[in-house]
């Protein structure tokens, strides 16, 4: 689906909510849409149960599929909440600046 700048973030130490958050960006409202969908279909495939929000407007995607939480976003959307620096390691700031 050509989805971009995809990112998988390791939650297993830090949250209770999952074990893992993929985070991924399709180019328009259009795009997420279709990203969203083909997630979906293959999860079902696979027989993985899925909560999904945002499908009306397709800005922002959530499909919770138990142990892995997939967002997809517009671009715009995606920088403006920043989910990777939020969920980052405290000390991966230290770890670049040291290398």
């Amino acid at each position: 689906m050509k989805a971009e700048e995809t990112t998988t973030i390791d939650l297993r130490d830090k949250s209770a909510l999952a074990d893992a958050m993929v985070v991924t960006t399709g180019r328009s409202n259009r795009h997420v849409g279709s990203i969203a969908d083909r997630v979906i279909e293959d999860l079902r495939k696979a027989g993985v149960r899925t909560k999904v929000e945002g499908m009306p407007h397709c800005d922002w995607v959530l499909i919770d599929a138990g142990d892995v939480i997939i967002h997809v976003f517009r671009p715009e959307v995606r920088a403006f909440y920043a989910l990777e620096k939020m969920w980052a390691p405290r000390d991966a700031g230290a770890r670049r600046a040291a290398s």
